[in-house]
């Protein structure tokens, strides 16, 4: 059975921005993440099983910083790629404001045992 792989990126609803801004902070989430995982050699196959299964991402929720810390740490304990996006603060938001984490790709199963219980965006 072959596994399945996605990404999952994480917003702060605990901030207030436009849709167009969310879109973006979203995208950018999911590229570094990518980016990331194409430096660390264990990584790279990830990138290219979850390219040839359609690049599945899923989009959640939290209602804070510090609930979105805690999955990221937790994510790096099970030795997954993450990505912080802290916004440049040219438009919406306040210089280094955290909008958004990317999680993975990486294995569905993996990346479930942290976010499988959130929200969808």
């Amino acid at each position: 059975m072959e596994v399945e792989y996605k990404q999952v990126i994480v917003v702060r609803t605990d901030v207030k921005m436009s849709k167009g801004k969310l879109a973006v902070q979203v995208a950018h989430a999911a590229v570094e993440a990518v980016m990331r995982c194409l430096e660390i050699s264990a990584c790279r196959e990830n990138v290219y099983i979850w390219r040839m299964q359609g690049q599945k991402k899923i989009v959640v929720k939290v209602k804070s910083l510090e609930e979105m810390l805690k999955i990221e740490r937790e994510a790096k304990e099970l030795g997954l790629v993450t990505a912080f996006i802290a916004d440049a603060g040219l438009t919406e938001l306040s210089p280094g404001t955290v909008t958004a984490l990317a999680i993975g790709p990486a294995p569905t199963y993996l990346i479930d045992k942290l976010t499988g219980s959130l929200p969808l965006l």
